[in-house]
């Protein structure tokens, strides 16, 4: 294994981004949530406004309040509506129950509220109320009404699921469903989608998973920023984003169930921009840069390194911060604009509004890699990472003391760092080494994925590590 130079990798990271300031093509599409979970939020007159001021051309709302669908009568805004899990149990036993449904709550607003989409229930598998068996059902009733009105070509019936209903999401080539879903669920419904065209809707949330694993997930690689990439050892595909990841593992678990033709709508995705302390990542900075970016991301066109000419849907998360919602602090703030009408961050929504926007860091954290660990007083260092395996590992150290220079005399036998004797120590003694002589840039603790970032100085037996050359 041979790692290629840094700087040669800079510089093709950078071209993407270069042409996504210079070039716009027609790509995806992209979308609000409009959750109601408040008591302070502005008429519907006044948000369909807002959605009109700022270009939003889609929204998925949670229910099918009358006022809602009637403020977006005209608005030739695109609407996805939603059967609520309550409901599902009736809506598949009763197809009467879902005949009456269409037509009170869509019939009757279509054509002039534009309807594109039926969810049919939210993130089923993880209800409390084990509605999961009735899915199926609910969605076929749901779309035989469709039928009934003959607007089953024109309104498309899926159901949204979270992440959680895979059994594995990494590498994304591993990507597969729960095992206890496939048969009664997963198989008959991606059946279903593909016969009348519809696509699987998911909900999609980096956040989360960089929350859970700030040690190990680059903030670069979650935000959309430039960043070396994570190679899948699956495929070996190079992926520069989390999503782009996390989308593909569920079109790998697609794939494995033959169903390689069923596309994919991201019904929810967002980033708080508060959250409790525990909460790593939430803020203003990272949720501006990570919706920002995803906007960029899905307008400019392409589609993920699996799927690399689809173009997809995108629903952010949330249209205000919801202040009645439980949860952690998160939970309240994952909207794009406060409940008096002003953004919580400055974005853009359409093409025209990519074309001044830049991705604005922070000084504090725009040099970092890693999420901050304990003071460092905006120093930070290069660790090796003991999950790759020995081999990763010693092909990574062997270029660091060879072709990348490092200064690896102090982990020779009888020298300063020789103990202890251990291949972790010796790479990240030789990691940093690299690092700190290349100034601590972007990309150069990386190593084919090998190493990462800290913010506390590390420290192998004896042995301190340096903190410049």
């Amino acid at each position: 294994m041979q790692i290629q130079g840094m700087e040669l990798l800079k510089i093709s990271l950078l071209l993407p981004i270069l042409c996504y300031i210079f070039s716009f093509a027609d790509g995806g599409s992209i979308g609000v949530n409009y959750g109601r979970i408040a008591n302070n939020l502005p008429s519907a007159v006044k948000v369909v406004e807002l959605m009109k001021s700022q270009g939003i051309e889609r929204v998925k709302v949670y229910d099918t309040d009358p006022a809602v669908l009637k403020a977006l009568s005209g608005s030739a805004i695109k609407v996805v509506v939603n059967l609520p899990n309550e409901q599902l149990s009736n809506a598949a036993k009763r197809p009467s129950f879902a005949n009456a449904w269409v037509l009170r709550n869509v019939v009757s607003h279509y054509p002039s509220t534009a309807i594109e989409a039926i969810a049919i229930g939210n993130e089923v598998f993880v209800d409390t109320h084990n509605t999961t068996r009735f899915l199926i059902s609910a969605m076929k009733n749901i779309h035989q009404a469709l039928v009934k009105y003959k607007l089953d070509d024109t309104i498309k019936v899926s159901s949204p699921v979270a992440l959680s209903a895979l059994q594995n999401s990494y590498p994304s080539s591993a990507g597969s469903f729960r095992p206890d879903l496939i048969e009664p669920v997963f198989k008959p419904m991606l059946e279903f989608l593909r016969q009348t065209d519809s696509s699987l809707m998911v909900n999609i949330y980096p956040f989360f998973a960089y929350e859970s694993n700030a040690n190990v997930i680059s903030l670069d690689y979650a935000l959309f920023r430039e960043n070396p990439g994570v190679v899948d050892a699956g495929n070996g595909l190079r992926y520069f984003s989390l999503f782009d990841a996390q989308i593909d593992a569920v079109f790998a678990a697609m794939s494995a169930l033959k169903y390689d033709d069923v596309k994919i709508t991201v019904t929810e995705t967002g980033w708080p921009s508060k959250g409790d302390s525990n909460e790593v990542g939430a803020s203003i900075e990272n949720a501006a840069a990570y919706n920002g970016n995803l906007v960029r991301r899905v307008l400019t066109g392409g589609g993920t390194p699996l799927r690399p000419h689809e173009d997809i849907t995108v629903y952010l998360f949330a249209l205000f911060n919801e202040n009645k919602k439980f949860g952690p602090t998160s939970e309240r703030n994952f909207g794009l604009f406060y409940p008096n009408e002003k953004k919580v961050y400055n974005i853009p929504f359409t093409v025209e509004g990519l074309k001044s926007y830049r991705d604005h860091r922070s000084p504090a954290t725009g040099g970092e890699q890693r999420v901050s660990r304990g003071p460092s007083n905006g120093q930070t260092w290069c660790v090796a990472s003991a999950q790759v395996g020995k081999d990763k590992l010693q092909a990574a150290l062997d270029y660091a003391c060879g072709e990348g220079g490092a200064d690896c005399h102090p982990i020779q036998p009888g020298s300063t760092c020789f103990d202890p004797n251990t291949l972790e120590s010796h790479a990240s003694f030789a990691f940093n080494s690299y690092y700190q002589k290349k100034g601590r840039g972007i990309g150069t603790c990386y190593f084919g994925g090998t190493a990462y970032v800290v913010s506390q100085q590390p420290k192998y037996g004896k042995c301190e590590f340096p903190t410049g050359y």
